[in-house]
């Protein structure tokens, strides 16, 4: 199942496995097995790593094997709910050139990894803005998995790991990016925390499994399965190797976060014709400062990218919706402009970008992609450090995932999609407004954002 822990730790040789185990939904009245078919949302998706994010907690009253168990009952309680993500991919080849990908809810289970790093401290992984990413990357299962491998080896689409620090512990959660999206991530760590700290959870009956589970939403032109033009599923992975970046963690207080949005309005107004967000007015302090790091010419384009949810804005894609469900949304502008507008017109070009979105060019991408599919390779997104790319949402609730012994210390991410430009959002640790953005660029870049007294304002601020 990829690398080792021992391998994962690379230098740093400081995580160590002591156990796996599969976890399967603690059910009675188990549903029939049923094949999930895959959308092209789901599928351009199987080329890349798995969804690895997880939170760094104090330490629990009692740990080994007691803690271990204690969580693999509350995970299988918790796949009552999601008995998908207990399942497994397969792969038909037809005969004709092409093949299929389903996913199949038999309740294989998911993986739980138990793992120790008793020469990691808490202190060692969030006291810096420098993330120490070869120790924190191991504390992750199945690095270096792609979607189509796990379709290919019949391994779990969600696995986590449970790692014992030396003052605390870290649960690092793999989701194979094909399966779901964020929300569906964040929706399963956010129940198994509530189950194990007692806060219920429980199902009353199999209706509430299949509201959950939701058939997957395909335009109405588009067959089921969706054929695609490869002999083998091998054909479609590509390994990547990043380049050398440098990883930095970043929080902004609400009141910082309010005061950028503020000044971002106030520079816009009588201009635009809409309420510039928190999100877009924070992202464009960060695309600014970014810029300025990297020395770009003025003339050098640049780009934002950043996802869009579909859940309730496309009619058909109810907000319970377990499968991906994501568009991209891109600005552009000359490094010149980004530096020149101001902040206020930077986030108005990711406000316009978002806005722009339209459900009819949507459906059309869909169907064609099922005519000649595209899959998505980060290698590909690379654009000679000049752009940046944002996933996830400041609105997934990450801090309130209290597994019963204390609430998060911080949130980190594995190793997956990492790329000069990448920055993830989260929900910052007070909640209420704050953020935090996870960044990776070049080495000599970040050492220069680190040091840009502008940006750095906003992150100390409040």
């Amino acid at each position: 199942m990829g690398m080792n822990m021992e391998e994962a730790g690379g230098a740093a040789g400081t995580v160590r496995t002591v156990s796996r185990r599969l976890v399967r939904p603690s059910i009675g009245d188990a549903p029939p097995p049923e094949d999930i078919h895959l959308t092209p949302w789901d599928l351009r998706l199987i080329s890349v790593d798995y969804i690895q994010k997880g939170l760094l907690l104090p330490a629990p009253p009692a740990g080994g094997d007691r803690l271990v168990s204690t969580l693999a009952s509350s995970l299988a309680r918790a796949l009552r709910r999601y008995y998908h993500l207990a399942g497994r991919l397969a792969v038909e080849e037809r005969g004709d050139g092409t093949v299929n990908v389903r996913l199949r809810c038999t309740g294989e289970g998911a993986e739980l990894v138990h793992a120790t790093a008793h020469g990691v401290a808490v202190a060692d992984i969030a006291g810096s803005v420098y993330t120490p990413s070869s120790v924190v990357w191991a504390l992750f299962p199945l690095n270096g998995v792609l979607g189509a491998d796990a379709a290919v080896d019949s391994l779990p689409v969600l696995s986590a790991q449970v790692t014992e620090l030396a003052d605390g512990v870290f649960v690092g959660v793999s989701l194979n990016h094909s399966v779901g999206d964020g929300f569906v991530f964040w929706e399963l760590f956010n129940t198994w925390s509530e189950i194990n700290r007692g806060g219920g959870g429980a199902i009353r009956d199999l209706s509430e499994i299949s509201a959950r589970v939701h058939r997957r939403w395909f335009t109405d032109a588009s067959p089921v399965p969706i054929p695609l033009p490869f002999s083998k599923l091998q054909h479609v992975v590509r390994r990547f190797d990043p380049p050398i970046m440098q990883e930095c963690f970043f929080t902004f207080s609400a009141a910082s976060v309010k005061e950028l949005k503020a000044r971002a309005n106030d520079e816009m107004a009588g201009t635009a014709t809409a309420t510039i967000s928190s999100l877009q007015a924070l992202l464009a302090h960060l695309w600014r400062a970014v810029s300025r790091a990297r020395r770009l010419p003025p003339g050098q384009e640049t780009s934002y990218t950043l996802a869009v949810g579909c859940r309730g804005r496309v009619s058909g894609i109810p907000p319970g919706y377990m499968g991906n469900a994501l568009v991209p949304a891109k600005a552009s502008g000359t490094v010149g402009e980004v530096l020149g507008k101001g902040l206020g017109w930077t986030a108005w070009q990711l406000n316009r970008a978002v806005a722009s979105f339209d459900e009819e060019a949507m459906r059309e991408w869909l169907e064609s992609w099922t005519r000649e599919p595209q899959f998505r390779y980060f290698g590909s997104l690379m654009s000679g450090g000049a752009a940046l790319i944002t996933g996830s949402s400041p609105w997934f609730d990450v801090f309130g995932n209290d597994f019963g012994w204390g609430k998060p210390a911080a949130v980190r991410s594995g190793r997956e999609g990492k790329m000069d430009g990448k920055a993830t959002v989260y929900q910052g640790p007070e909640r209420g407004g704050s953020m935090s953005l996870e960044v990776c660029i070049s080495p000599d870049a970040m050492e220069r954002l680190v040091a840009d007294e502008e940006f750095m304002d906003a992150v100390r601020h409040g």
